[in-house]
């Protein structure tokens, strides 16, 4: 890895908003190539969606929002596994 250096690993980080340790051993593991460490990422994201499937999302919000005539409407449903996140201001905002 010492091969890589940290703007490198900010720029992954910049292109797949991936952690900056997964960033740096993507980039290790594809020997400092770009296109083969997003490659690596996507597949690291793969297994952990797999992982998570299996989940039950228990939290969650329920939007609705109607037009200002309102002649149209929507109801959306985000869920999510913590009341944590549910709670938080990237969620509700």
């Amino acid at each position: 890895m010492s091969g890589i250096s940290a703007s490198d690993v900010k720029k992954l980080r910049d292109m797949t908003n991936a952690g900056m340790m997964d960033c740096k051993k993507a980039l290790a593991e594809a020997e400092g190539d770009f296109d083969k460490a997003v490659e690596v990422l996507r597949k690291k994201g793969q297994k952990l969606s797999l992982k998570r499937a299996d989940r039950e999302v228990t939290e969650g919000a329920v939007i609705a929002k109607t037009s200002h005539n309102k002649n149209k409407g929507v109801v959306i449903r985000l869920s999510c596994e913590t009341d944590f996140v549910a709670k938080g201001e990237g969620f509700i905002a």
